[in-house]
Formats: structure tokens, C-alpha cells, sequence
């Protein structure tokens, strides 16, 4: 529901507690036919995909003309909650299945985001460089470094420097070993107090 992403970010505009709340029609829409979100949990599109891509913010609150990309965004995470709440950053949303960048992409379009592209890319295939990439992570820390580290420009204007964001579950301590001088996490239980949340971090690697 609306409600749990406007307990835990109550400053939100007009425009963008409306944009939160188109989310759920289209995303129930869009999952009938693609298979974007486990269709157990459809139902739980705000508590564990919504507020979950919004947990960036426990390590960052981007600066305005900070520029990010989301590799492997499937349907839109955490790249369109992310834009929503950070209207005045621009996000360039990319995966390697076509079908649910388009879905991404006609979700942003719907809801009005103008501070968002989409490619249908692999990341190996991506050349831009950005400030920070984001990720709900798909695969190991070292191998997302690896695919990444020529996607992120040097230096910064955040609070953090340019660097990997990524969402992370279960005992992070082997992943983060290679990274242990450059890197941080915020584990997002209890800020987010649901049980969904418990072993969940969001992790940050600076490159």
C-alpha cells in the first residue's frame, strides 16, 4: 500500500506520492501478462519491491544532476522508485531481456518520469560513464565490480564517492573482503521494520 512508502518518506510532492500510487494498477496490469514480480507476491509490490529499491537511501540521498544507472532493472527496480524520489537526477535503466525494459520503460512513461532513459543492453555493452551505478544485485559483489568499474567517472559531489549501490541479502563478509578499505553497508532491519527486511542491507563499493 501507498501508506507504507508514505510512513517511511512522508516529505513526498503531490506529483510523486501520485506517481508512487499509479504504481500499483500498472504494475498489476503489466504482471498479468509479462511475469515481472513472483505473482505470490504482486500483492506486496510496495513493502518488498517499492520501499526495498528506496533503500538506497539508507547509504545516500543523491544530489541533484547526479546521474545513475540501474543494471539488470527488470521491470523498473530500484530505478523507477528511485527517479520518483529523486526527480531532479537522471537515470538510465538497462537489461538484457527486452521485454521487461519495455515494460519498464512504458511504466515510466505512464507515470510521467522524465528524468529516465532505458536500453535494452547488456552491461558488458554499456559505454557511458556515470556517477553511481544501482542494482538490486543478481550476482556476486566482485563480479559486479568487474562488469561495472569502466560504467563509473572518477571522483564525486555526493556525500559518498562515485561508487557501486547495490541491494544485498544474506552474510556479507566473503563478497565484501576484496572491497574492505572501500566499502561500507546499512543493513535495512529495523529502519524498514518488516520481517521481509531482516538480512537485508544495502552495500556500497567505491571505485
Amino acid at each position: 500500500m501507498l501508506s507504507t512508502i508514505l510512513r517511511h518518506f512522508p516529505s513526498l510532492s503531490t506529483t510523486q506520492r501520485e506517481q508512487f500510487e499509479a504504481l500499483n494498477a500498472l504494475y498489476h496490469d503489466w504482471n498479468a501478462k509479462i511475469n515481472l514480480i513472483s505473482r505470490r507476491d504482486i500483492d506486496n509490490l510496495y513493502e518488498h519491491h517499492v520501499l526495498h529499491s528506496l533503500g538506497i537511501t539508507e547509504a545516500l540521498h543523491f544530489r541533484p544532476g547526479t546521474e545513475i544507472m540501474d543494471v539488470g532493472t527488470g521491470g523498473g527496480f530500484p530505478g523507477i522508485p528511485l527517479a520518483i524520489l529523486f526527480p531532479r537526477c537522471q537515470f538510465h535503466l538497462i537489461d538484457s531481456i527486452g521485454k521487461k525494459v519495455r515494460v519498464a520503460e512504458a511504466i515510466g512513461t505512464a507515470i510521467g518520469l522524465q528524468n529516465t532513459t532505458f536500453a535494452h543492453r547488456n552491461v558488458t555493452e554499456e559505454k557511458r560513464r556515470f556517477d553511481f551505478v544501482v542494482s538490486r544485485a543478481v550476482m556476486s559483489l566482485p563480479e559486479l565490480v568487474a562488469l561495472v568499474r569502466k560504467n563509473i567517472r572518477p571522483g564525486g559531489k555526493n556525500a559518498l564517492p562515485n561508487g557501486l549501490l547495490c541491494l544485498k541479502g544474506g552474510d556479507l563478509q566473503a563478497e565484501l573482503r576484496p572491497f574492505k578499505h572501500v566499502s561500507d553497508f546499512w543493513p535495512l532491519y529495523p529502519a524498514f521494520p518488516y520481517t521481509y527486511y531482516e538480512g537485508k542491507s544495502v552495500v556500497y563499493v567505491q571505485i
